[in-house]
Order: C-alpha cells, then structure tokens, then sequence
C-alpha cells in the first residue's frame, strides 16, 4: 500500500524569478546548507565544511539576480520542499556550485570567485552534533564515491526524487554521465533515514574553543597593548576612568546581591517533609537530597562555573533559555555522586541548571553545565528530571512524591511495564536512550505514580523529560487503556522530530476514523502536537494510521506545522488528507476533519465534496488536489500543511 500527501506531488512546469528563489532560500535555508554539507567532500576540518556548506547555500542566487528574467525549472519535483518553484531553482544552483570542479576541492572559506563576506565565527569552532556509528559508516560511503553519486544519493534519499528527476537534476547541474552516477550511488549501503540526522545539519552546531595556547598569547599581546594605551591616554588628559560620578561600576565589581547568589552559605535547601503541606506542587517544594549537599568546595565550583563558564565547560541550552550567571540564591535540588561524576542541579524559579565534574575534580577532564526552561511547572510536568546522561544511560531524578517507577515499551503496548529501580535519594537506574540506536525498534518511556495518577514521561534529550498525553486540545490526559497505548505505539518514532526543542509534553489526539474504499477496513486520523516550556514553537503532526500487521507500523505524515494554533486548545480543530493507493491498485484522496466541520472539498484537478467531515474521491497518481472545509458556523478553513 502507497500513501503520499497531496502536498508532496509534483507540480507542474513554472518560471521563477530572482524574488521567488530569495524567498525560498530564507524559507528552506537549513534544507539547502545540509545539502550542500552532505555534497562536499569530507574534510579533517569539519567547521570550514560547515562554512562551505553555509556559502553554498547563500551564493545560489547570484545566477537569479545576475539572469534579470524567469528561469525555467524541472518539471517534477519530488517531495513538498521541493514544489516551490523558487526551491527547485535554488537546490539545482547549490547542486551546480558543489559539483563544479575544484570550486569547493579544498574547502576554503574564501574561494577566489567569492567576495571576502562569508559566515565566519571568531574565538569559537563551530561543529556539528556527534553521530552515531551508522552516521559514521554513512560518512565513509560517501566520501569513497565521486561527487556525482553523492549528490544522486542525496536527491534520492533525503529530497525523495525518482530516478528519472534524478538524472535530469544531475544533467542539469553539468554531470556528464548521470546514468553512471546512479549506478555508482546504488553501492551505497547505509539507509537513507541516516541523511537527516544531526551528524548532517550544519544549522544546529556546537561550539568548541580554537587553538587555546595561541589565543592566549594573543590576549595577552593585545591586554599588553591596551594598557599601554589607557596609560598613554591617561598622560594625555583623555577623559574615563571610574570616578565618583560614573553610573556603572567597575567590571567584577564586589555587589553584594551577585556575592551571594556564589555563596554555597545562602544556597536554599528545602527540607525533606515540605512537599507534603506546600500549596504548590512544583520543583520549588522538591527537597535537597544527594550525598554532597554539604560538599562547600564542590558546590562553589557548580556556582562560580555558572556564573562565568570557561573554556573547558560544555554546554548546552534548551532553546530559548537565558543562560547567564543565578539571579540571587537559587535552590539546591541534588548534590551527590552518580557513576562516575559528581552532580549539581539548582533551581532559580525559571531555570533547572544542572552542573557535572568527575568524582575527583580533576579539571582535565571538564566539566559540563546544562540549562533548561522550567517556569510554570505543574505536578503534572514536574514529576523527574535528568540527573545524569552517560554511556550506561539515562538516569532520572524523581519529584519526592513519586511512589513507584516503571518501564513501559510505547511500541509494545501488550507488554507490562518493567520496575525501574530507584536509591533512597531519589535516583533512577539507567535506562537506554530511546533515540540513540538507528531506527525505531523500540521506545522505553517512565511511568511515575504518584497519588491516583500514573504519568508517561520520555526523554527528548533535554534535562526536564516531555510528558506523553492523549485526549481532545484543551483536556488531554494521561495515556491510559489499550487503544490510546495503541495509537502511541504507532506515533513514538515521531517523536525524534520534537527532540532538543524545549518540549514541554506531547499530546496524540485520535479526531477521527475513516472506512478505506473496496472494504479495506478503517484508518484512524490522527493530530500529534508538542507544547514548548517557552509557549512558542509548537509542532504539529497531523497522521494517517490505515489498517497494518503487527508489529504496529508507524502511521504516514499528512501535514506538519510549526507554532500553528491548529489541534490546540486555542483552535481545537484540524483537517488534513493524503493519496491513498488502495490494494487493487486504485488511488483515492482520503481526507477527515475534527468534529467542528460540517462539509469537505476538493479541486485542483481533483473535484469531488461530501456532507460531514469524511471524504474519499477517486483519483490518480500524480494528481494534486487543494483541501478545505466549511465549519459548522459557516467559515472556511484550509487544510494543515
């Protein structure tokens, strides 16, 4: 059975001009660069393969503006990115500049063509994310075949371009043989889905220190030169100085309210019991527990690196979280030792920062500080956070009224949850991250009780894990019962798409069921949407779960959207469709709306409607039809894409 979107069928034959192709580079930019870093060959400097990549992207539209008129463009795209005409235009100039001979050979960041102005970062390597053994093995294929084959493998698998658009991509580009890049591109062995892991976006980076020994020096020449400047300004009369009239104190300055926010002394420590008779429910009512909450030296330490993080200092920060030194005394959650490394969490009423250092502090081997966003937290979403992230797994720490913690597989929903041990501090054993393998065979998510409630929780590779919900925008509740645990089942290896966002809980909302043409059963309609902590960047998913064997298979994406109020408690409400192709072989649009819709149409060479919120209209491949419905007050309302 074939299932694609409507929105992922080619369109037809359009000119583009130097406007559309601007507006699809701003809109597809981080698409273009991974394209471009995927096409250039491997280097041992990774970040001046990043600022390659990034130029790439952003010379594509000197052909446009330097044309002046419209430019033709392929005739099938393959995939939703690509029917933007604009985009077409753009990804086969990005194609054209990373195959030309030499031009990108030696990964300079200022070629000869190029003007001096390229992304350029100053005191900081910019590198992208460490993949796992399948990105390696993928890396090596790559760079053992040509630049061609690179580029019809990456059209194949990360743009989903048919062969014959693959060639006429290639001969566009200037491939002189694109049948034998083909060829060539069918003995690489690794998946496709490997294409769109972060060890391939140069959009979503980590920062490393350059050459530190010789950055030193410099600093110390140019701290050398400047004082001898302030000197000399000084004997010239220039006017500076911190007098009595300045505004601004000096630097480092000894305030009092920044001391104390560094003194372990004033560190606030709730005790053991307060959570039982706290009126709120929250990280402000868990208590300070660890084995080295009295440790003065280590606690010191996690304060003063956070308040000015050096060089050695890992990081990493939810988006949208400030990262700067505690605003006053902030509470003391853990201190103690986990594995092999001493931990720090503390909570300043916005933020869950939490600091790392080996068990014998010993500072080669670094130290790591990580921020999260955690204000409005409920007992709902407050139930545990991520102590520690090592090679064993993750380990959690659990909100003090937490009774019991379970294992709980979301692709085998049959199976009973397994106990996760815990230490009288509150301490999880490890338990294996659920993205961290390739492909999805499994997802272990926690299950907390506390009181009447048992809460799904699941690690999205940030310190505060997201809750799992189902149920209508606006009421969600807990995942409960086997056709909600079913529905997840199918959903999970969605969840990779939300992961390092800052997401708050995720809720899966079943709104509709749809009987398949020629009795092929029923397809479940489905709206997944994560909620951020920062109340911005919302993902929507909208899912077409027909009929399938065990083990469940994951349902096919309709529509996505990012900080749409749609499947929200704001705009409870979704519709989406898909071109279903039937088992004897005929193609149908399948489409299904929320309650709130009273009607549903098709056209764009699909013409078809139907009364209520179900439609399926015969249809053919390669069709493109548009999709909209009519509420029950009388509004129309476009379909999710």
């Amino acid at each position: 059975m074939n299932v694609r979107p409507p929105s992922e069928l080619p369109p037809a034959a359009t000119p583009v001009h130097a406007e559309q192709a601007e507006a699809a580079l701003v809109e597809h930019y981080p698409r273009l660069v991974r394209i471009g870093y995927l096409l250039l060959p491997p280097s041992p400097s990774r970040g001046r393969r990043v600022f390659a990549a990034h130029a790439l992207a952003q010379r594509s539209l000197q052909a446009a503006h330097r044309a002046g008129a419209t430019v033709p463009l392929p005739r099938r795209p393959g995939r939703t990115e690509t029917t933007d005409p604009g985009y077409a235009y753009v990804r086969r100039q990005v194609l054209r500049r990373a195959l030309a001979p030499g031009r990108f050979g030696r990964l300079r960041l200022r070629p000869r063509r190029l003007p001096p102005v390229l992304p350029s970062v100053w005191g900081l390597r910019l590198l992208p994310h460490p993949g796992g053994a399948g990105e390696l093995a993928l890396e090596r294929e790559l760079a053992a075949v040509g630049a061609p084959a690179r580029a019809a493998f990456v059209l194949r698998g990360l743009e989903g371009l048919a062969d014959g658009e693959v060639r006429r991509e290639l001969a566009a580009a200037g491939v002189a043989d694109p049948h034998a890049a083909l060829t060539e591109a069918d003995g690489v062995r690794a998946g496709y889905a490997l294409l769109a892991s972060p060890e391939f976006d140069p959009c979503s980076l980590q920062a490393r220190p350059p050459d530190l020994p010789r950055r030193r020096r410099r600093a110390r020449t140019a701290l050398a030169a400047g004082a001898a400047l302030l000197v000399c300004g000084a004997l010239l009369g220039l006017p500076g100085g911190w007098g009595r009239g300045a505004l601004s104190a000096p630097l480092y300055a000894r305030n009092p309210a920044s001391e104390a926010a560094l003194d372990p002394g004033a560190l606030r420590r709730v005790p053991a019991t307060f959570w039982r008779h706290s009126t709120r429910t929250d990280f402000t009512a868990w208590p300070t527990r660890g084995d080295r909450t009295q440790d003065t030296r280590l606690l010191r330490r996690a304060l003063e690196v956070w308040a000015r993080p050096g060089a050695g200092v890992r990081t990493s920060t939810t988006p949208g979280t400030p990262v700067g030194p505690p605003m006053g005394a902030p509470q003391l959650l853990y201190a103690g030792e986990v594995g092999d490394w001493a931990v720090v969490l503390f909570h300043d009423g916005l933020r869950v920062v939490r600091y790392a250092e080996p068990r014998n502090a010993d500072p080669s081997g670094g130290a790591a500080l990580d921020f999260a966003r955690v204000d409005g937290a409920d007992e709902t979403s407050a139930g545990a956070l991520v102590v520690a992230r090592t090679r064993d797994g993750v380990r959690y720490l659990t909100a003090p009224w937490v009774r019991d913690v379970r294992v709980r597989d979301l692709l085998a929903p049959d199976r009973a949850p397994r106990p996760l041990p815990r230490s009288p501090d509150g301490v999880t054993g490890p338990l294996a991250d659920p993205a961290a393998g390739s492909g999805c065979r499994s997802w272990e998510a926690v299950e907390l009780t506390g009181g009447a409630a048992v809460r799904l929780v699941t690690d999205l590779g940030e310190l505060a894990p997201a809750r799992l919900t189902s149920g209508a925008p606006g009421s969600p509740h807990d995942v409960t019962g086997r056709a909600e645990r079913e529905s997840w089942a199918r959903t999970a290896c969605l969840l990779p798409a939300v992961r390092s966002h800052g997401v708050r809980s995720v809720n899966s909302w079943a709104y509709a069921r749809q009987p398949l043409p020629e009795g092929d059963g029923s397809a479940q309609w489905l709206c997944t949407r994560a909620e951020t902590w920062r109340g911005t960047g919302s993902r929507v998913i909208a899912q077409f779960q027909a009929p399938a064997a065990r083990p469940p298979a994951p349902g096919a994406v309709a529509a996505r959207a990012e900080d749409s109020p749609e499947c929200g408690a704001r705009a409870p409400r979704v519709l989406a469709g898909v071109l279903w192709k039937s088992p004897g072989g005929r193609w149908y649009v399948l489409a299904a709306g929320s309650e709130q819709f009273a009607s549903l149409a098709t056209s764009g060479g699909v013409t078809g409607s139907a009364r209520g919120r179900l439609l399926a209209v015969p249809a053919a491949a390669g069709d493109r039809p548009r999709l909209d419905g009519r509420l029950k007050d009388g509004s129309r309302v476009a379909a999710l894409h």
